[in-house]
């Protein structure tokens, strides 16, 4: 360990732990407003939302996964998976699409703003995109920043080695409206001492939450008019 008490995590593309490309989404895919109609997931890892998109209802479910391996065992749950970088990938599906999820993606890519942009072009009038992204605002970057001195890079998680892009609440919400999407809603993920976040958040006119929540959660929806 080193003197701060934490081991430095080099910056590469080592395997993720086991279940890292299998999240069901559930909770998520629970914000999305119904009817989904066709979807399209990008990053779609192993298709682990198939289940509970199913469920939902979906009439098509099309997914994006930059890695072979996962792309293969998404393929076997979607009507259609492609491999590779999320802009090249598009043009090989047929549109529109009336749910596009982005889950723990924009962090990873080069340019998210001419990735949102274009999921705008291949969404369908009035239909939804839902991200769910890091708070670069949590209050562990701000102690490992200013105690550790260390960003504090990990293997998966908020401050996960292959993230190459950092967004507050307000950043998030400007690049997604920057593309021509309006934002409906952003939630905080809370799933840790509930019961003392919701008084906080009252207390501090949501302030504390803004430090407090490991991912935001944003709904936007693409009207007709942009």
């Amino acid at each position: 360990m080193s003197s701060e008490g934490r081991t430095p995590v080099a910056l590469s593309l080592e395997p993720k732990p086991t279940g890292y490309y299998s999240n069901t989404r559930t909770e998520l895919i629970d914000l999305v407003p119904r009817p989904l109609g066709r979807v399209l997931d990008v990053g779609c890892g192993e298709g682990g939302a198939a289940e509970p998109l199913s469920r939902a209802g979906v009439t098509w479910i099309g997914g994006i996964e930059i890695l072979p391996e996962p792309a293969a065992k998404a393929a076997e749950k979607y009507n259609q998976v492609e491999v590779g970088d999320a802009l090249e990938t598009l043009d090989r599906f047929e549109g529109p699409f009336d749910t596009i999820l982005c889950y723990d993606v924009l962090e990873h890519v080069v340019d998210p703003l001419a990735l949102v942009r274009r999921l705008r072009e291949s969404s369908s009038p009035g239909g939804h995109l839902h991200v769910s992204i890091p708070n670069a605002r949590h209050v562990s970057l701000l102690v490992d920043l200013v105690f550790r001195g260390t960003f504090g890079y990990t293997e998966f998680g908020l401050r996960d080695s292959t993230h190459l892009r950092w967004f507050t609440r307000r950043d998030i919400v400007a690049l997604i409206e920057g593309a021509g999407w309006s934002v409906c809603s952003t939630v905080p993920s809370l799933r840790r001492f509930p019961l003392v976040h919701r008084p906080l958040h009252v207390l501090t006119r949501g302030l504390s939450t803004e430090f407090l929540t490991g991912q935001w959660f944003v709904l936007a929806r693409a009207s007709s008019g942009t």
